[in-house]
């Protein structure tokens, strides 16, 4: 702390109130569960700060999943160095702004001799954890420092700066205090490690193989992504290794509601349960439409629904190692699916939207949402959905741009014809003026051919599988299609 000049010791002002702070105490993991080492960090208690006395801004953007996934299949399919590094203690390297005094640490040893009765309280310099600016103080720093390098700062993804084309070409991606770094040119990245080691203390990871609780494994046919070890640890917590595995995330043709009579005993169960399923949903789109599902009812859960989530455990137990694979011979062609399921909701009789997005042959985007409106027939249904997965596609293309790529026209099948016809027929009528914001703006990008719509039959429909629950047959014939694998499993 003394080195780091991080506070200093003195009396506290008249007027002033001090934050408590505590210990905190963690095994940090390797990627097979090992343990790494133990971790100790002072954390102050932010929660006690006064918003415009000791704080005022504190949003600070992290790299957005999808970004992630779309360096994994530019890097795969055009055979990029990947290495990672980990900053030490990173919001240490921020300066504050505010006047913030903190209690004294627990077992912390000081030469300050008091001069008065006020107590002795920690003035704080830096941004330490905890405190609800030190994220953002912390960025504003890397960003400054990374922008003096001579990098770019893409204005669609705030965590992704880029510098250089071809050979020279470097990425980077930063969350909180991880960064990855792309490129075809291992000595462009060997440079800006330079760079950064000059600024900061930092450790060099080497080849990124574990990122954020992500194991990624490349090979010369593609790179890997799962959280197998994630997914065993659930399990153990759950009590479900034991369990009989199942095939299917959920049952075929099973419609939860909230008007269950029989609430479970503990809540919070639950809601853990459904907290934890939503970070595995980073690369287990086959688990997507099921915890979509499940989501809906953290308010009051019911028996029947911990008995849907006992079954998408048990589909976890049949495939812990399951995850995306990101194809080397791979083109940067954008392609979608797009599905909406009509009325499926059983309480509110809202519509569900389900998309996938291809990147060549490798999947980068997908969801499975509520629609926020009421569809009156089929059509309207697909053309909300239709609408959602185009606005994913257009801020996509532009996120491309930044890895200088720039794509024909994106293709999105559909299944539902009377969706295309509007949307490619410019005149409105009364049963289409409820439809008018979707309409312009899908017809927008429809006449400027940033996408294009093209009718796909049903049973090729490969959105289906997040927007209801399927057969085991059509189930794994869909995973198949969308580059869903298990490498863990005997050839």
């Amino acid at each position: 702390m003394d080195v780091n000049n991080t506070w200093s010791i003195t009396h506290l002002p008249p007027g002033k109130k001090f934050i408590s702070c505590k210990w905190l105490f963690k095994l940090k993991l390797n990627s097979d569960g090992t343990v790494a080492k133990h971790k100790a960090r002072l954390v102050a208690c932010g929660f006690t700060q006064q918003y415009g006395t000791d704080f005022y801004e504190k949003f600070s953007p992290v790299a957005k999943i999808t970004t992630l996934h779309i360096i994994l299949s530019l890097a795969a399919s055009h055979n990029w160095h990947l290495t990672q590094l980990d900053i030490n203690n990173a919001f240490l390297n921020s300066n504050l702004n505010e006047d913030i005094f903190m209690h004294i640490p627990p077992g912390y040893t000081h030469n300050f001799t008091p001069t008065s009765n006020a107590p002795l309280v920690c003035h704080l310099h830096k941004s330490i954890y905890g405190l609800k600016q030190a994220s953002r103080s912390w960025f504003h720093k890397f960003r400054d420092i990374i922008l003096s390098f001579g990098f770019c700062q893409s204005k669609h993804d705030y965590s992704l700066f880029t510098k250089g084309h071809d050979n020279t070409f470097v990425v980077l991606l930063v969350y909180v205090d991880d960064i990855i770094l792309a490129s075809p040119n291992m000595d462009c990245i060997d440079a800006v490690n330079i760079q950064l080691k000059n600024k900061f203390k930092l450790k060099d990871l080497g080849d990124l193989k574990f990122f954020l609780g992500i194991e990624l494994s490349k090979s010369k046919t593609g790179i890997f992504m799962c959280q197998r070890h994630y997914v065993l640890s659930l399990l153990e917590d759950c009590g479900m290794l034991a369990c009989k595995p199942s095939v299917i995330p959920m049952l075929p043709n099973l419609h939860l509601r909230n008007n269950f009579d029989t609430p479970i005993a503990d809540p919070v169960i639950y809601r853990r349960l459904i907290g934890r399923l939503l970070y595995l949903t980073i690369s287990r789109p086959d688990i997507c439409y099921t915890f979509h599902k499940l989501s809906q009812f953290v308010s009051k859960p019911c028996t029947e629904h911990m008995a849907v989530a006992n079954i998408l455990l048990r589909y976890l137990k049949h495939t812990p190692g399951q995850g995306i694979f990101f194809k080397f011979a791979s083109d940067c062609n954008v392609h979608a699916y797009v599905d909406a399921d009509w009325g499926s909701c059983m309480d509110t009789r809202r519509s569900t939207t389900g998309f996938c997005i291809f990147l060549g042959n490798s999947l980068v985007s997908w969801k499975a949402k509520s629609q926020k409106t009421f569809s009156r027939s089929s059509a309207e249904a697909e053309y909300h959905a239709l609408a959602s997965v185009s606005t994913e596609i257009v801020w996509l293309k532009n996120l491309l741009t930044d890895f200088h790529i720039s794509t024909p026209h994106a293709m999105i099948y559909c299944d539902n014809q009377a969706t295309i016809q509007i949307a490619s027929d410019p005149s409105h009528h009364e049963r289409t003026k409820h439809l008018d914001i979707d309409l312009h703006f899908v017809h927008e990008h429809v006449e400027k051919e940033t996408i294009k719509l093209n009718h796909i039959r049903k049973h090729h429909q490969l959105a289906d599988c997040f927007t209801k629950s399927l057969p085991r047959t059509s189930f794994l014939s869909i995973l198949s299609k969308m580059g869903i694998e298990n490498i863990f499993l005997p050839s």
